[in-house]
């Protein structure tokens, strides 16, 4: 589980930092009285766009709630290294007093014009007004108006944004339009969207952004000369143009028009329906006994309970996205990662599958880290806005990219998504910002740098998800990885828990003599022991070993096995909700996250069977938790192994 211990050493750089800026003078003016109509075009973004603005590192949105007037606002997403400001450029008359305000809501807003006068807000819940006044220059004929928020405070609301003066021409602005953008053509094209590029357009100044159409519709504005229009019907005519807009908010006709056909949906059904048992498992490995029909029904019930629990679409968009009711956040990356993965590997037991996967893969698209777009920001609030840094979380970047590599063996990779090259990026992305080039170990996100790039959760140590990448890409150093991590595994057992072969949550020091965490270096004092990330080890490895029957993962949890079994005297109740490596209770109680895990390490040895059924049917007594994401979705993946339906990707 993510907790947001690590949050707080930016909480104390963004306390120094506002100091800083507080020191060196938000400059705050006397407000004057307006003199014209506003000047700002989408003012109070009612066109359900950010058409006249544009946003930093693409963290503005539109957002329906909370707004202060109309129906619209802006969100401002910031994060650890990005204010997300917005900003619009407008035609002014020089030597001219102007009036800038805004209706804003959240942590340390700010609103003012380039090179010019500021005034902010240190926190609100609702909604207030600022204000702040300028003088143009002698020669000056445009400002750049803005609205931003502060590193790692959250987002940010704007609304009804208004700049008051006199418009800039009257005989001196500029009134030249820019000419048609030429050349406007499909780069690429789904079931649902399409992709556009097109020639940049002249002007006598400047080119400051451009406008795109869908018949009469503004469907997005842009900078750029490329965008992607979604939200369209398989299979259907669309016809688009594109205007360019400058910075005086000249308009230039529209392109010559293009006609383009979306995709027809994909049709065919899965390549391994649920309950197929199309890939036997390794020699001396076992599955639960009785009736296999039957454990298979059992364990469709408790997806279709799982699905109800957790599977949720309130923040609209065409999102489906996994909620997380007892992580710190509503919506974690690790979340969306267990339910891709559920659902591609649920398909023929569920004829939804394919759909809310798409779903949930659209909110993962939709939400990128901000430090590696190609990955996912790990945490979202109840509005569905990536909160708390926007960077991603190893653990859910390596289950996304293996539930896309399930998709594409199981629906192929020509609908609305190409699963096999949305895998391969991300894959790539893990590699070069979650694998720590020095020691092949993965680190604990794309934020990672520094001291905390020598230290490694073993719940993200996953044999045969590096094994699958290295099939997927060809790229040999995914055997390097899963070669470093097995290594290591065997040596943690052997020097630190020889008697038990339990791993640690953390292992500190990885660059020079790897060990278990001494106290919290991340989330809890319990760090060091086998508690809340640990817990899932003997399923994360257990499962290359019943897959793959590779020799290190079959005897790591094995040892588990052993030790388990014994420990708990062949009754599951007996297991408890934490150990030192020793075997001793770390914290005692019972919880389904660790007595689940051990019933995978029970499926590779052949000579557990009545430990194994004894498990499942400990499984099958407990009901689900719907205020338990993690444990109810670590349970359902186990009930999936057991019962022989987990498959290579």
């Amino acid at each position: 589980m993510r907790i947001a211990t690590r949050r707080s050493r930016r909480a104390r750089l963004l306390a120094s930092a506002g100091a800083a800026l507080i020191g060196a003078g938000a400059v705050l003016t006397v407000p004057s009285t307006a003199q014209a109509a506003n000047l700002l075009s989408n003012s109070g973004f009612e066109s359900g766009s950010l058409s006249g603005w544009s946003c930093t590192g693409g963290l503005g949105s539109i957002v329906s709630s909370p707004v202060h007037g109309g129906t619209k606002a802006l969100a401002g997403a910031t994060s650890s290294t990005d204010l997300a400001k917005c900003s619009q450029t407008v035609s002014v008359q020089p030597n001219t007093a102007y009036t800038l305000s805004s209706w804003v809501r959240g942590s340390n807003v700010y609103l003012g014009v380039t090179g010019g006068s500021s005034t902010w807000t240190t926190s609100t819940g609702a909604y207030t007004q600022l204000t702040t006044t300028f003088t143009t220059g002698a020669s000056q004929t445009t400002a750049e108006v803005y609205v931003s928020g502060w590193y790692g405070q959250g987002t940010y609301y704007a609304d009804d944004i208004s700049l008051d003066g006199p418009g800039g021409g009257g005989g001196t602005g500029d009134t030249q339009a820019p000419t048609a953008p030429g050349n406007l053509r499909s780069t690429g094209k789904t079931s649902s969207s399409v992709s556009l590029a097109w020639n940049a357009a002249t002007d006598n100044t400047a080119v400051t952004g451009y406008d795109v159409y869908q018949g009469t519709t503004l469907k997005t504005s842009v900078t750029g000369t490329s965008a992607t229009v979604g939200g369209l019907s398989a299979n259907t005519a669309y016809s688009f143009t594109v205007k360019a807009r400058d910075a005086a908010g000249n308009t230039s006709p529209a392109s010559t028009p293009l006609s383009v056909t979306t995709s027809a949906n994909q049709t065919a059904g899965p390549n391994v329906p649920f309950g197929s048992h199309s890939f036997p498992y390794a020699a001396g490995t076992i599955k639960v006994s009785g009736d296999q029909a039957a454990n298979d029904a059992k364990v469709v019930t408790y997806y279709q309970q799982w699905k109800a629990a957790f599977l949720k679409s309130g923040c609209g968009n065409g999102w489906a996205a996994i909620a997380s009711p007892d992580a710190d956040h509503p919506y974690v990356a690790e979340g969306q990662g267990y339910g891709l993965t559920i659902l591609a590997t649920m398909a023929g037991a569920d004829a939804a599958a394919k759909t809310d996967f798409d779903r949930v893969l659209k909110y993962v698209l939709d939400h990128p880290s901000v430090n590696d777009a190609d990955l996912h920001a790990a945490e979202q609030n109840s509005s569905c806005q990536s909160v708390n840094g926007s960077d991603s979380a190893t653990d859910g970047d390596l289950e996304i990219a293996y539930a896309l590599l399930l998709a594409d063996k199981q629906w192929g990779s020509t609908g609305t998504y190409n699963y096999k090259d949305l895998a391969v990026r991300r894959i790539n992305a893990i590699k070069r910002s979650e694998i720590v080039s020095a020691t092949n170990l993965t680190n604990l996100g794309d934020w990672s740098s520094g001291d905390y790039n020598k230290i490694s959760r073993t719940s993200d140590w996953l044999p045969g998800h590096f094994r699958a990448f290295k099939k997927a890409t060809g790229d040999a150093a995914w055997d390097t990885i899963r070669d470093k991590h097995q290594t290591l595994i065997a040596s943690l057992q052997s020097q630190y828990a020889p008697n038990t072969g339990l791993l640690p949550d953390f292992v500190q020091d990885t660059t020079t003599s790897p060990k278990p965490a001494a106290g919290e270096v991340l989330e809890s004092p319990l760090d060091g022991a086998y508690s809340w990330n640990a817990c899932r080890d003997p399923w994360r490895i257990g499962v290359d070993a019943l897959t793959s029957g590779d020799s290190r993962s079959l005897a790591a949890v094995r040892k588990m096995n052993t030790w388990i079994k014994s420990a708990a005297g062949g009754n599951p109740a007996n297991i408890q909700q934490g150990y030192r490596l020793d075997g001793s209770v770390a914290e005692s109680g019972s919880s389904v996250a660790f007595i689940a895990p051990f019933a995978v390490a029970a499926a590779a040895d052949s000579g557990s069977q009545a430990w194994l059924d004894a498990l499942w049917n400990k499984l099958n007594s407990t009901p689900l938790d719907s205020s338990s994401y993690y444990g109810s979705s670590i349970q359902l993946q186990v009930m999936i192994a057991i019962t022989g339906n987990h498959w290579l990707a």
